[in-house]
């Protein structure tokens, strides 16, 4: 274990003392950032539905999917360092202002071309047009950096994975809604009153979170380094002075290398099963499974060790993916997405207890940043690779006669065999990796580091 860092003190404490008063404004912290969530994921699987809906290509989706995860990636640490040198309530004003005028730009672009224009994903306002939205959404990733570093500020030590995990039911509840009102607002009223709804919810959940109260009497700072500076030299440093933090996160990513296949493939699966307002109640009801991994959280924890927690939570997703397209059968479908969604909010909160215990509070927004940045940068790769490669090849020697002879034993006869087959290739992959990582020594150093943490890491002793 390395010695803890020391840090200077502001004028007033950076970090109050976490009790009754702060896990009130807590409460509204989460509640506003649900209002936020539901605004910027609104109209991202608005536009997802509506790009293949209007272009039938597999590869449009992908590109979208992974563009989004490209931008997280480059700009994590960026949001990250911003966390850390900003009070949070100024980070998610900022976000939520940012957010609102790409998608106000959106609308002015969408009422200055002929839809017909916009839906040439050939030409390039569709991808300007869809360009900008994705970057209001991965804007909003900035809040959720901040709203990590909250829990840390606001929840009592010993209260802090029941803490993320009612950020994951939040989340989950969030999901649910957008995903519903999503594709019935695709479905019954076209992409123009779609953005509309977008700028009206957001301007709201802006102006909401302005009355927000947020405890804050400072922002912590490292020892030695003056609060102007931006700070990106100790990313790196504050990630490797924990034991097997690394490994965490370079697992993370692998398994969002993985993750990548499932993003680019989800909806074009579940858009041949069922129409487009159906698929979007099916996400709607199947969300349920965010509020209940959340909520199992919250009520139970994660135990003693979350690092044996989120591997083990992994291999149920590769068992899953290994199983619940195996079919081409809708029920069986919606009931593997509802597992999917109960377990992710599970491993999300594992990861966000670890960091929060064993990183000081003035760092965890460059940790959390990096994270994200290394984990989001995996998703593309695979994305922009199965894409292609589920167009051009899978489906096509899946829907021939030697696809057939070869994995219709497996897979069995349907029209989106193809795609089963990546979930299933993608998921005994995971699987191979988690088993090994089980029995890794960064597995055991980064245990006992988190045994071995103080339950709380003050930002100011």
């Amino acid at each position: 274990m390395t010695e803890p860092v020391a840090v200077t003190r502001p004028p007033d404490d950076a970090q109050v003392t976490p009790g009754p008063r702060t896990m009130r404004a807590f409460g509204h912290v989460l509640a506003n950032t649900a209002v936020a969530n539901v605004t910027s994921s609104y109209l991202w699987w608005a536009l997802t539905f509506w790009a293949y809906l209007e272009t039938r290509s597999v590869l449009a989706t992908a590109i979208i999917g992974g563009s989004y995860m490209l931008l997280v990636a480059a700009l994590g640490v960026v949001f990250g360092v911003i966390v850390d040198r900003l009070k949070k309530k100024a980070v998610m004003v900022l976000s939520s202002l940012v957010t609102l005028t790409t998608y106000l730009l959106a609308g002015a672009l969408y009422l200055s071309f002929p839809e017909s224009v916009l839906v040439n994903w050939g030409g390039p306002w569709f991808w300007v047009f869809a360009g900008v939205i994705l970057v209001g959404g991965v804007v909003e990733n900035m809040r959720n950096i901040a709203l990590s570093t909250t829990v840390t500020l606001l929840v009592p030590a010993d209260r802090r994975d029941r803490a993320n995990g009612l950020v994951g039911a939040v989340q989950g509840i969030a999901f649910m809604v957008t995903s519903v009102f999503s594709g019935l607002s695709i479905g019954l009223l076209g992409m123009g009153w779609t953005v509309v709804i977008a700028i009206a919810a957001t301007a709201a959940a802006l102006v909401h979170l302005l009355f927000v109260p947020l405890p804050e009497q400072g922002v912590a700072h490292v020892e030695g380094e003056a609060p102007k500076n931006v700070g990106f030299r100790g990313v790196i440093p504050a990630v490797v002075a924990v034991p097997g933090l690394l490994a965490l996160i370079l697992f993370s990513t692998f398994n969002n290398l993985v993750g990548g296949v499932f993003m680019a493939l989800m909806d074009p699966y579940g858009l041949t099963l069922f129409s487009v307002e159906v698929w979007g109640i099916v996400l709607g009801v199947t969300s349920i499974g965010f509020i209940l991994g959340g909520g199992l959280v919250a009520k139970f924890g994660l135990g003693k060790n979350p690092v044996r927690t989120l591997l083990l939570v992994n291999v149920g997703i590769a068992l899953l993916g290994m199983t619940f397209a195996i079919r081409e059968w809708w029920w069986l479908y919606a009931l593997g997405v509802l597992v999917f969604m109960c377990l992710m909010p599970i491993a999300e909160a594992a990861e966000q207890t670890i960091v929060q215990r064993v990183v000081p509070f003035e760092k965890q927004g460059r940790v959390f940043g990096f994270a994200a940045s290394m984990e989001s940068a995996a998703a593309p790769v695979s994305s922009f690779l199965v894409g292609p490669l589920a167009q051009f090849w899978l489906i096509p020697f899946m829907n021939s006669q030697p696809g057939r002879d070869s994995f219709g034993w497996l897979l069995g006869p349907g029209e989106a065999r193809g795609i089963a087959l990546a979930f299933v290739g993608g998921s005994v992959v995971l699987l191979v990796v988690v088993l090994l990582a089980f029995v890794s020594p960064p597995y055991r150093r980064l245990s006992a580091a988190y045994a071995a943490a103080p339950p709380s890491l003050p930002a100011a002793d």
